[in-house]
């Protein structure tokens, strides 16, 4: 096959050199390398990245599958195999460190100084190098050596204290985000950090250590609800599948079983909304005249409009609710996201060259520089001679003796 991916994009000729696994770190890569990074993703000989199991389900046949956790995150990639851990697997990545514009790593602080492989060590041969690292709770701090996943960072940042069900409705209580929310804003404001970093390189000539943790991610992710509590003091309330601001900001159940998510904080779109539903308390009682009243009586006119909704089917309101340039959603099915028009029309959907993966495409458009390749994610060591031939200038005879090792 070809041994060197060549790569188009605004990031053309960074090269990432990708020691981390699971999801935070390798989605941040991933987008790097959707914008034209090269990304050489270095994995454990034999074992590879652990998400390559998470299945089913698997994409692939039986002997080279790999589960679709792992597709979603490693797109765009290269796949070398080495062993961190023996000295001569130190050597090659620290090789390849020395002509790499970035290296990101997600293992427990502290971990790759052992072998060399921390940011002072590298440095020393590529002062200009920058170097992420993507940890539960950061190089420093009472919790820097703990273990810690999504949920427990959900759990730990305050994120799931305001998601779930109110108090003093059946099933009451916190809960975790479907999905693993703080990996997913970890990984972006990783992706943010290293354009960052690589900026004031630009100006500067000199690289620098990225420190982010999941923790400190999943708090700041929180927004306007951990402002409002540094303001006030008071704990937001959860609001389950209501909004925090104006009313109505919620999902509401309709006669066929399905739900409607309707937004009409402003008072140009409940008064939309009022005449869509045509019920003449919206317009006559006090309680629904301002946006203050409404969220002052939340309890009493999501009752009102609960009622309503549930006399009509779904598809009914947003027909009307479109029609009054209200803000909605049916809740839609993964099967009903696709086959939205809206969805199509902005090619969400793509499809890898090489044997037709489905995946989604990059959400961001470029006017000069648009993202365009979507390379399958990368077999286990699918690329390990080319990299070390092409980059470390290696023979065939000193890799197949490393193999032979099991250093690759």
């Amino acid at each position: 096959m070809n041994d060197k991916i060549e790569t188009t994009g605004p990031l053309r000729g960074i090269r990432i050199l990708d020691l981390s696994r699971i999801l935070a770190a390798p989605l941040a890569t991933q987008l790097l390398g959707d914008l034209g990074a090269e990304v050489i993703k270095v994995e454990r000989p034999g074992v590879g990245d652990d998400s390559r199991q998470y299945g089913p389900p698997f994409f692939g046949e039986p002997s080279d599958r790999n589960s679709g956790f792992y597709l979603s995150a490693n797109r765009n990639k290269q796949s070398i195999t080495v062993d961190h851990s023996d000295p001569r697997g130190a050597a090659l990545i620290r090789e390849l460190a020395g002509s790499s514009d970035v290296l990101v790593e997600n293992f427990r602080t502290g971990v790759l100084a052992k072998y060399g492989l921390d940011f002072e060590s590298l440095r020393q041969h590529n002062p200009r190098l920058v170097y992420c690292s993507v940890t539960g709770f950061g190089q420093d701090g009472p919790y820097a050596m703990r273990a810690g996943y999504d949920g427990v960072f959900q759990a730990m940042s305050g994120m799931m204290s305001v998601s779930g069900i109110p108090d003093g409705e059946p099933g009451a209580g916190p809960m975790k985000v479907g999905v693993s929310m703080v990996d997913v804003l970890a990984g972006l404001y990783t992706s943010t950090a290293i354009l960052a970093a690589l900026r004031h390189r630009d100006r500067t000539d000199e690289g620098q250590h990225i420190d982010v943790s999941l923790l400190d991610c999943g708090v700041a992710s929180l927004s306007h609800y951990v402002q409002n509590y540094l303001v006030s003091g008071v704990q937001a309330p959860r609001r389950g599948n209501g909004g925090f601001g104006g009313i109505p900001s919620q999902a509401f159940r309709c006669s066929d079983g399905n739900d409607i998510f309707v937004v009409a904080s402003t008072p140009k779109q409940f008064s939309g909304l009022a005449a869509a539903l045509g019920g003449p308390e919206l317009v006559d009682d006090p309680r629904f005249a301002t946006v203050s009243a409404r969220i002052e009586n939340r309890d009493f006119v999501l009752e009102v409009l609960s009622k309503i909704f549930v006399t009509e089917p779904v598809d009914y309101w947003v027909e009307k609710l479109e029609a009054a340039d209200v803000p909605c959603s049916p809740v839609n099915s993964m099967k009903e996201v696709f086959d939205n028009p809206q969805v199509q029309h902005r090619q969400l959907l793509r499809r890898t060259e090489e044997d037709g993966l489905a995946l989604v495409g990059n959400p961001i458009r470029f006017s000069e520089s648009p993202v365009t390749t979507y390379r399958v994610p990368p077999r286990l060591g699918e690329h390990t001679d080319a990299v070390l031939r092409d980059y470390l200038s290696m023979s065939q005879d000193e890799i197949n003796a490393l193999r032979a090792d099991e250093v690759i």
